[in-house]
């Protein structure tokens, strides 16, 4: 029997999606640890674990409990998915820079929000990863919590024995909704991105027998004048490939977009979107404790689609699969920092996940990957060494931070994000500049 943790298992949709589509496989003999620091939420998703169960009809042993200790002992897989401070600190993110000018959709990768998001993460998974040094040590973490990059890159720094690998969806849907979009299934094509999480590019891109689709692309935007208002295409049309994160993500990560209202207006762009995004995931989970007293079928959606089920069946089984994740860039993509956690594809079978080496980067792609680097690598080495101006240094070289404020402005933004976030975030990053 495999033991698999949920840490942060109160993000109840999402763990409904990933249980249920680790008991669709049919052949797992599974153990599901749950844990999550708030009881309500930890008993919600105790309950659709046991709903899922009976639903789908494969068996499997539940456990919930308080204590994550208890949670990761034993296991042989550990899903990530917490959100440090709730949806509390994910509106503070968005709104407090907001009133001082700055534009954010998500706020959840990179430039402000993604900083600060990754500053109150940060101490959370370095006492997990101790916790899996302590009671699992050769067990998988499969990271889903964002900001992915900056998650991914920290766990390298604090613990680069525990076998790390960022799992995020945007890759698989890019290529889902642009072979619809085509009419064609996602299945009759084949693909491979790389590059960071949220900003990898779509490189190789064919049908089954080895038509490049991007001509066809070119062809169906050309005969949409609607297409070209959205702000990936923008995108592909000036740097060549498709980016792999939808246009609401992808404003944010340059200069581009968000600074600009006629920018904002043509490209169809809705600032603090997230906002909206977090509440309705409240209302789900409000769904979700509705339709378990009254012991409604919960809601599913359809295939195997996450890569962490993926991952432990094919380490289970042994199937072959070919997947993409998020690692240390060590020989993977020549042209990106060497250590920075990049995205890339990576074979998975009985042996375990193999990421593949995949070359340079076009250079244009490189370019705009690198800059979203730097802010990643000023976020992780100002945690690192308790500097609180490598913070404020690391939100000044962001694109859309830096398009829109001055430094003096970064400064006091900086500082009132600090004081929302208070113990949230590491001691030595308090410190008001």
């Amino acid at each position: 029997m495999a033991k698999i943790a949920f840490v942060g298992a109160g993000s109840v949709v999402f763990t409904r999606q990933l249980v249920a589509d680790l008991l669709r496989f049919g052949d797992l003999d599974l153990e599901l640890a749950l844990h999550d620091v708030d009881p309500a939420r930890l008993a919600v998703a105790e309950g659709t674990a046991h709903r899922l169960v009976e639903q789908l009809g494969h068996p499997a042993r539940i456990s919930a409990t308080g204590d994550r200790t208890t949670a990761l002992d034993g296991a042989d897989f550990v899903i990530n998915m917490i959100q440090v401070g709730g949806i509390d600190a994910t509106i503070a993110d968005l709104e407090i820079p907001a009133r001082h000018g700055l534009r954010q959709t998500i706020g959840d990768t990179t430039g402000v929000g993604g900083v600060f998001r990754a500053l109150r993460t940060f101490p959370v998974l370095t006492a997990i990863l101790q916790d899996m040094r302590a009671v699992c040590p050769d067990a998988l973490l499969l990271n889903y919590t964002n900001p992915m990059a900056m998650n991914v890159w920290w766990a390298s720094v604090v613990a680069p024995d525990i076998r790390t690998y960022g799992l995020c969806h945007s890759v698989y849907w890019t290529a889902h909704d642009l072979a619809e979009l085509l009419g064609l299934d996602v299945e009759q094509t084949r693909y491979r991105a790389f590059g960071v999480n949220h900003q990898s590019w779509l490189r190789d891109w064919t049908t089954a027998d080895g038509e490049d689709l991007y001509p066809r692309l070119r062809e169906r935007i050309a005969a949409d004048p609607e297409l070209e208002r959205r702000v990936r295409v923008e995108i592909f049309r000036r740097i060549g490939y498709y980016p792999t994160e939808t246009s609401e993500h992808s404003s944010e990560y340059l200069s581009w977009f968000l600074r600009d209202d006629e920018q904002v207006e043509r490209f169809r762009i809705e600032p603090l979107q997230y906002i909206g995004i977090s509440r309705e995931n409240v209302a789900e989970y409000e769904e979700a404790k509705t339709l378990l007293r009254e012991g409604t079928s919960l809601p599913l959606e359809g295939g195997a689609s996450e890569y962490a089920p993926q991952i432990i069946h094919s380490i289970l089984t042994g199937t072959t699969r070919e997947i993409h994740v998020n690692v240390p860039n060590h020989g993977l993509i020549d042209n990106l920092p060497a250590g920075a956690a990049v995205e890339v594809p990576a074979h998975v079978d009985g042996f375990g996940v193999v990421p593949i080496a995949m070359g340079p980067l076009p250079v244009q792609c490189a370019a705009l990957n690198r800059t979203y680097l730097s802010v990643a690598e000023l976020a992780v080495e100002a945690a690192r060494t308790g500097d609180p101006r490598l913070v404020r240094q690391a939100v000044l070289v962001d694109g859309n931070a830096s398009s829109t404020l001055t430094p003096a402005q970064i400064w006091d933004l900086c500082n009132d994000l600090v004081v929302a976030h208070g113990d949230l975030l590491p001691e030595p990053l308090r410190a008001l500049l």
